[in-house]
């Protein structure tokens, strides 16, 4: 039947560097969050994002999804895209979905459950993926001939190739939502 698709959304305030996470979140999902964000940081000048930032902001990530615990490192690179997201100021694309761990390096390591995702994300219209590089045999195997018929999977390796695909270019006359969302396919059980 397929995961379930994770909304994370990610917001900046006035603060003293404070990262809040909401959303009936496991130990491995804070891991996950953490990780992202420390990537962001180290990363900011790259992005353009003040890298004081941090020292006059709080973050808040929160994954919507009522009380169903979620856990697993899988929507690390969704975080990451988040966070650059808010503070970028541009807005996620909202036709793709995206899956994988991320490292502090940035890099984007495979995840389990790829059939799962991609069915998740085919069911709410999604028709465009962005998947671990180290997955592709998952796809080739794991997905049937009419699971991958209109159905665009970018292999990345880099947290860069990510956000090079999903976010949308910087234009003077997009207004900054009030907050930004990224889209994770994910199980809708923990792994074991």
């Amino acid at each position: 039947v397929g995961g379930d698709i994770l909304f994370i959304e990610a917001t900046a305030m006035p603060g003293k560097g404070k990262l809040s996470l909401t959303g009936k979140l496991g130990d491995v999902m804070k891991e996950s969050a953490r990780a992202a964000l420390s990537w962001v940081r180290a990363h900011a000048a790259q992005w353009s994002i003040d890298p004081d930032f941090f020292k006059t902001s709080e973050i808040h990530l929160h994954v919507p999804s009522g009380a169903i615990p979620k856990d697993g490192p899988s929507a690390g690179v969704t975080m990451a895209t988040a966070l650059v997201s808010e503070l970028t100021r541009r807005p996620v694309r909202g036709d793709v979905a995206m899956t994988g761990e991320i490292t502090l390096s940035g890099k984007v390591l495979p995840v389990g459950g790829i059939k799962e995702k991609v069915l998740a994300a085919r069911r709410v219209g999604i028709h465009e993926v962005i998947l671990p590089r180290q997955n592709a045999k998952n796809v080739n195997e794991d997905l049937t001939p009419e699971l991958r018929k209109d159905l665009v999977v970018h292999l990345v390796s880099t947290i860069d190739e990510v956000l090079a695909l999903a976010l949308q270019p910087v234009s003077t006359d997009v207004v900054r939502p009030a907050r930004k969302s990224a889209r994770s396919a994910g199980h809708s059980a923990p792994p074991a």
